[in-house]
C-alpha cells in the first residue's frame, strides 16, 4: 500500500459498484439473525437532495451500517414521498405531466444518494405516486371505511376561487391563497374524514410509552391531542333560549363580562339584519390557523341579546366574535379577559369590564392588569364563595354547583378533530368510492383497484382535472350495475406516509402487506427526521399503525420505538440592496477576503448575514454534488458527523470541509503505513484501541456521532505517535473498522490494500478484549507545599508505602524539599501523594 494519495472519485465509483453487484445492504426477512429496521422520513422528489438530507441520511446510514457489523440483519430502505402541490404547480407554470416531473425528479436524486454510499436496500424502493402502491393504500381506506373509521359529512373549507381548490390552514397567508394570492373564501362542501378521535386516549396514553423519544416531540403531540377537563353549562339568554358553553377554566366564571359565538353558530345566523349578515361574511374571509387567529385584530358584533350569570344574575352582553370557532367545544365561550389574552383584546376594544378573578395573594384582589391578560395562576379573589380557594379547587366546587342546578356538567373534550382527507386535485391517489343515484356513496369493488389517475389531463384550466375530465369519472355502480360517477377528490398526501413504513418491511403483490412480516421487522427500531414532522406525519402514522392494529391486519400498535429529530445545517447569507430591493448571493458566486465578501462578477462588496437554516429564497444553500466533485463522499459525511452534536444545527463553512478533507487523506496515509508482520506489544496503545472500539460502539448506539468522530481522531493521533509494534499494526486495522460505518469508501479501499478478503461492509466490528478496558494504570499527583511538584504512573492498588517511596524517590520532590524536615507524607490511594515539610 504503497500510494501517499487516496483518489475519492475512483474509490467512490468503485465500491459503490461492487456494494451493488454484491446486493450487499439487501435485507433478508428469512434470516436468523435479529432485525433492526433502520428508517429515516423519506423525501419529496423536488429535484435535488440538499445538504439537510445528507445529514439525515448519514446518521442513519451510520447506525445501519454499525448495526450489520454487530451482527443484525438491518432493513435500511429508500423511497419517496412523491404526490402533492408542487408537482401540480410545475405541470401549470412548465407545461410538463406531475408524472413525468416526478419520475424525473426521483432519477436524479437516487443518483446523488448513490454517490454518497449509503447502504441503502434499493431493492424495495417505493413512490407513492405509483399505483403499485397506492392502489395498496385505496384497499386500506376501503378497510378502515368497513371498520367504521372512516365517514363523509358536510364540513367548511378554505376555498381558493382562483386556483379552485381547498386550502388547508396553513396555505392561507394573511387572508389569501398562498399560491394565487385570491381572497380565500369559507364554503361547505362535503368531505371525507378519517376518525383520528376515536384514539384520542390511547394516542395521549401511548406517548407515556414512548420513551426513546424527545421530550419536545411527545410534549407537542400532547398539546395538539389537547385534552383538557372542564364544565359544559348553559346561560339562559333575553330571547328566552338557552346558550351552551365550554370553558375549561370554570374557576374564572366570576370574571366572564361577556359571552361571544362563531360566525356560524346557530344564535348567528338566525339574526336577521345586512349588519350581521356582513359580519358573518367578513368571519368568513382571513387567516384560519391558531397562529393567525392569535395575531389578528379581534372583531365583534352586538347581538343585542344578552346572557344571564348562573350565579351574579348579570346580564352579559352576547357578541359574534372572529375569533371564535365552530368546531371547539359547542362554538360559544365564557370571555373572561382579565384572564385570556384574546378576550383581553376583545374587551379592551370594545370597552368591556376586565376584572381580575385570579391573584398571586388575596392581598393583591384590586392590581390593575398591565396592558395584557395575566394566566391565571394563584388564589381565586373577587369571586364570592370562592375566595382564598386555589384555582383546582375552584374547579371543583363551581362544577359541583352547576350540577347540582342542572345547568351543566363536567366534562372532557379534546383539541383534536377527525383528520379531513379530501383534496381537489389531481396529483394524489383517487378516493375509491362510487357516487350511484340509487345506491348513494359506495366503496368501489377491491378487484377494480388499483383506481388509477388519467395520463390524458389538461392543467391550463383552474381546479380539479379529475372533475372536467370527460370520461375517467364516469363508471358503472358496483352494487347496481348503474350509471355512476367516481370520487374526484384525492386523498391528502399525508395518508401516504402514514403507512409507508409498512410497506419498506412488506411488499406482497396482492394486498398491501404480510402480517408475520411486519411481525419480523416493526416497530422501527430507529426513526430519523426532522422536528417539523413532530406532529402531523408522527401523530397520523401512530392513528393508522393503531387502525390497523384495531382490525386486525397487524400486531404492532406504535409505529417508531425511538425517534431522533436532527438539527439543521446551517449557512450565512450573502446580499446587497439594487434598485431599492435585497438581493441574495449564492456561496458559489461569493470570494471571501478576511471578513468581507466579494461578488465574483463584479468584485463589489456584499452584505454578510446571519448563519440560518439553508434555504432556497435566502440562496445560501450548498450543492452537495459540487462538494462530492470536489472533496468525495467520505469528506462530506464526516463533515455531517463531526463537531455539532446531531441534534444541534450544524454551521457549514469551506474550512470544516477542506478539514475534513485533510482528514480522509491523513488516515489513508496511516493506513499506508501498516506492516502486517511488525512485531513487539505497546500495551498502551492496545488498550487505547480497545477502549476506542468500546466508546465508539457506545457512542454510535447513542447517536452522538460527534463523539465517535472525536475519538477517532484521538486514536489516530495516539497511533501516528506511536514506535512499530504489532500493537500498531492491530490498531490501524482498527481504525480502518471504526471508520467504515463513516468513511466506507475510503475503508473499503483500505481494508483490501491491507489484504483482507470480502467486503468490510460485511466484516463484523472489531471484538473488545474486557481486560484492556481496565486500567491497571494511574496517575499519581505529588504535592510540597500545595503546588504540583511531579506526576507518577504507579500500579493501579499500589500501597500508601510504595506510593510515598516512588513521591520521595523523585528529582523534582527533592529539588523542591531541599534538605528540609518532613513532618508528614499523607496518601490518597491511586490518586495523590501531599508532603508537609
Amino acid at each position: 500500500m504503497s500510494d501517499t494519495r487516496f483518489d475519492p472519485a475512483q474509490a467512490d465509483a468503485r465500491w459503490q459498484a461492487a456494494w451493488d453487484q454484491a446486493q450487499t445492504f439487501r435485507a433478508d426477512s428469512n434470516s436468523a439473525k435479529p432485525k433492526s429496521y433502520v428508517l429515516e422520513m423519506f423525501p419529496y422528489p423536488s429535484g435535488r437532495i440538499h445538504i439537510g438530507h445528507v445529514r439525515n441520511y448519514t446518521m442513519g446510514d451510520v447506525l445501519a451500517r454499525y448495526k450489520k457489523a454487530t451482527g443484525y440483519e438491518v432493513l435500511h430502505p429508500m423511497g419517496w414521498d412523491a404526490f402533492g402541490m408542487p408537482a401540480e404547480n410545475a405541470a401549470m407554470e412548465k407545461g410538463v405531466h406531475p408524472g413525468g416531473w416526478t419520475r424525473a425528479n426521483i432519477e436524479h436524486m437516487k443518483a446523488q444518494l448513490k454517490r454518497l454510499g449509503f447502504a441503502l436496500d434499493w431493492s424495495r424502493e417505493l413512490a407513492t405516486c405509483e399505483p403499485d402502491y397506492y392502489g395498496h393504500e385505496q384497499a386500506l381506506f376501503i378497510d378502515l371505511y368497513e371498520a367504521g373509521l372512516v365517514y363523509r359529512k358536510e364540513s367548511e373549507v378554505n376555498w381558493d376561487p382562483v386556483d379552485m381548490t381547498v386550502l388547508a390552514n396553513e396555505q392561507v397567508i394573511d387572508g389569501k391563497g398562498w399560491r394565487s394570492g385570491a381572497e380565500v373564501e369559507k364554503r361547505k362542501l362535503n368531505q371525507w374524514f378519517l376518525k383520528i378521535t376515536d384514539f384520542a386516549e390511547e394516542l395521549l396514553e401511548g406517548l407515556g410509552n414512548l420513551e426513546n423519544w424527545p421530550d419536545k416531540v411527545r410534549l407537542m403531540q400532547e398539546n395538539w391531542i389537547g385534552k383538557s377537563k372542564g364544565l359544559e353549562f348553559s346561560f339562559d339568554l333575553s330571547n328566552g333560549e338557552k346558550l351552551p358553553v365550554y370553558t375549561t377554566r370554570p374557576d374564572t366564571i366570576f370574571g366572564a363580562s361577556f359571552v361571544a359565538v362563531a360566525a356560524d353558530h346557530p344564535v348567528a345566523q338566525s339574526l336577521d339584519s345586512d349588519a350581521a349578515r356582513d359580519f358573518i361574511a367578513l368571519c368568513k374571509k382571513g387567516g384560519t390557523t391558531a397562529a393567525e387567529l392569535e395575531t389578528a385584530e379581534k372583531l365583534g358584533f352586538d347581538t343585542g341579546l344578552t346572557a344571564k350569570h348562573p350565579f351574579t344574575g348579570a346580564d352579559l352582553p352576547v357578541f359574534i366574535a372572529n375569533f371564535v370557532l365552530m368546531d371547539y367545544g359547542t362554538g360559544a365561550i365564557m370571555a373572561v379577559p382579565g384572564h385570556d389574552q384574546r378576550d383581553f383584546e376583545f374587551a379592551t376594544k370594545y370597552g368591556l369590564p376586565i376584572p381580575r378573578v385570579v391573584a398571586a395573594s388575596i392581598g393583591e384582589a384590586g392590581k390593575p392588569f398591565e396592558g395584557e391578560a395575566e394566566a391565571g395562576e394563584g388564589v381565586i379573589v373577587n369571586s364570592d364563595f370562592l375566595d382564598g380557594m386555589d384555582v383546582e379547587d375552584a374547579k371543583r366546587e363551581i362544577i359541583k354547583r352547576i350540577e347540582q342546578q342542572g345547568r351543566g356538567q363536567g366534562k372532557t373534550v379534546w383539541r383534536l378533530r377527525d383528520w379531513g382527507v379530501s383534496r381537489q386535485r389531481y396529483w394524489g391517489t383517487p378516493i375509491p368510492f362510487i357516487h350511484c343515484e340509487s345506491c348513494g356513496v359506495v366503496p368501489a369493488s377491491k378487484d377494480s383497484l388499483p383506481i388509477t389517475l388519467p395520463e390524458d389531463v389538461d392543467f391550463k384550466t383552474p381546479g380539479n382535472p379529475l372533475l372536467r375530465h370527460p370520461t375517467w369519472k364516469h363508471v358503472d355502480c358496483p352494487k347496481c350495475g348503474g350509471r355512476a360517477e367516481r370520487e374526484t377528490d384525492t386523498l391528502d398526501t399525508f395518508v401516504d406516509s402514514s403507512w409507508y413504513f409498512l410497506r419498506f418491511a412488506s411488499q406482497p403483490a396482492d394486498k398491501p402487506f404480510d402480517k408475520d412480516e411486519i411481525a419480523k421487522w416493526l416497530p422501527v427500531e430507529q426513526y430519523i427526521g426532522g422536528i417539523e414532522h413532530a406532529i402531523l406525519h408522527l401523530l397520523y402514522a401512530r392513528f393508522w399503525t393503531r387502525a390497523l392494529a384495531h382490525m386486525g391486519q397487524i400486531e404492532v400498535t406504535e409505529p417508531f420505538a425511538s425517534l431522533f429529530t436532527q438539527g439543521m445545517v446551517t449557512h450565512e447569507t450573502y446580499s446587497r440592496k439594487e434598485g431599492g430591493k435585497t438581493v441574495y448571493y449564492a456561496p458559489d458566486e461569493i470570494s471571501r477576503e478576511a471578513n468581507r465578501a466579494l461578488l465574483s462578477a463584479d468584485g463589489g462588496e456584499v452584505e454578510i448575514g446571519r448563519v440560518i437554516k439553508m434555504s432556497k429564497s435566502k440562496k445560501n444553500v450548498v450543492d452537495p454534488d459540487t462538494i462530492i466533485d470536489t472533496y468525495g463522499a467520505d469528506a462530506v459525511r464526516w463533515f455531517m458527523l463531526s463537531d455539532s452534536p446531531p441534534e444541534r444545527d450544524l454551521p457549514w463553512s469551506e474550512a470544516g470541509i477542506e478539514g475534513c478533507s485533510r482528514f480522509v487523506h491523513r488516515l489513508w496515509r496511516l493506513f499506508a503505513a501498516y506492516d502486517a508482520g511488525a512485531q513487539g506489544e505497546d500495551k498502551a496503545l492496545a488498550r487505547r484501541t480497545h477502549q476506542t472500539i468500546a466508546a465508539v460502539a457506545e457512542d454510535i448506539e447513542a447517536l452522538g456521532f460527534n463523539k465517535a468522530v472525536a475519538r477517532i481522531y484521538e486514536l489516530t493521533g495516539a497511533v501516528e505517535k506511536a514506535a512499530p509494534s504489532a500493537s500498531r499494526s492491530h490498531a490501524i486495522r482498527t481504525l480502518v473498522q471504526l471508520a467504515a460505518p463513516m468513511m466506507p469508501h475510503l475503508a473499503e479501499e483500505a481494508w483490501a490494500r491491507l489484504g483482507e478478503t470480502g467486503l468490510v461492509a460485511d466484516a463484523a466490528w472489531p471484538a473488545v478484549d474486557p481486560a484492556l478496558l481496565v486500567e491497571d494504570e494511574v496517575t499519581i499527583a505529588v504535592q510540597h507545599k500545595g503546588k504540583l511538584r511531579d506526576t507518577l504512573t504507579a500500579p493501579k492498588g499500589a500501597s500508601k508505602e510504595d506510593l510515598e517511596s516512588m513521591a520521595l524517590a523523585s528529582e523534582n520532590v527533592q529539588r523542591s524539599i531541599d534538605g528540609a524536615e518532613i513532618r508528614k507524607v499523607i496518601v490518597v490511594p491511586d490518586r495523590l501523594v501531599n508532603i508537609v515539610t
